[in-house]
């Protein structure tokens, strides 16, 4: 099975809910989508950019089964989100501070080229130059799949249309779904899984619905990676050759496991 180099950010998370969950995390979509594909079985490597806060990361308990070895190290501060939800896990309010991830699109274009028979995940968010990193991905064909984050969405999957028929599978809420609806004739990608929360997950192939799994029931606790969750686990059931309905409903157990859990702690570098 090959490797799945997936490009996006790595960040410092501060979540915060009504009920006074949340708190500061790590996040990232790079992050989450690699932990996920890694636990299903598929080795992952992150590509990102690590500020000095966070190029500890690499030696950190229970994140050194990732492979490492595409993440570059850059003086300053780590990406950083602060994420207000409502109580139904709706994001209501982000502000972001990007730091060092303004250098993630040429140290992604510069992956791509060194390693073009790899299989890539491209989370499609700011401040990735989108156009750039799939047009070069198509240029080349290689294998990808992308997904996108609400905020920036409809910006995002505007800029990436072009190069979205390419996709093996793109992975949206339902909220982007709609956005995606009329951006791009749907009935020309091959895969897309949409998500709603709690509600049930859809596949669709060339525009026709062919898989679906409602999420087990869980409390969550923190919302904030469980699209990545999916994601990753999704990608790395297909592609050990499991049908559109066994990885949709792994991905979605994977996701309900995930909401139920506490968030992934902040590591501390190591002394000595």
């Amino acid at each position: 099975m090959d490797r799945l180099d997936v490009i996006g950010n790595i960040s410092r998370d501060l979540t915060r809910y009504p009920d006074h969950r949340g708190g500061a995390r790590l996040g990232g979509a790079a992050l989450f989508v690699s932990l996920a594909a890694t636990k299903a079985g598929r080795r992952a490597t992150p590509v990102c950019v690590l500020g000095n806060d966070l190029a500890h990361l690499p030696e950190a308990p229970g994140l050194d089964a990732l492979d490492w070895s595409a993440w570059r190290p850059a003086d300053g501060m780590s990406t950083a989100f602060d994420l207000e939800y409502d109580l139904q896990g709706e994001l209501v309010q982000v502000h972001t501070d990007y730091g060092v991830a303004a250098a993630l699109t040429e140290h992604a274009l510069e992956h791509v080229r060194a390693h073009p028979r790899a299989t890539f995940h491209v989370c499609c968010r700011r401040p990735l130059n989108v156009e750039a990193v799939l047009g070069q991905l198509v240029q080349i064909s290689a294998r990808f799949s992308v997904d996108f984050f609400l905020p920036s969405a409809e910006v995002m999957i505007r800029a990436a249309s072009p190069w979205l028929p390419s996709a093996t599978t793109l992975f949206v809420n339902a909220a982007e779904y709609r956005l995606l609806d009329r951006a791009v004739d749907c009935g020309t990608l091959s895969e897309v899984v949409v998500t709603d929360g709690p509600r049930a997950a859809v596949v669709h192939a060339f525009g026709r619905q062919v898989a679906s799994a409602v999420p087990p029931p869980q409390t969550a606790f923190e919302v904030s990676g469980a699209g990545d969750t999916l994601a990753g686990t999704y990608l790395a059931h297909r592609s050990r050759g499991a049908t559109t309905t066994k990885a949709l409903a792994e991905a979605t157990a994977a996701a309900a496991r995930y909401v139920a859990a506490p968030y992934l702690p902040i590591p501390a570098p190591r002394r000595g």
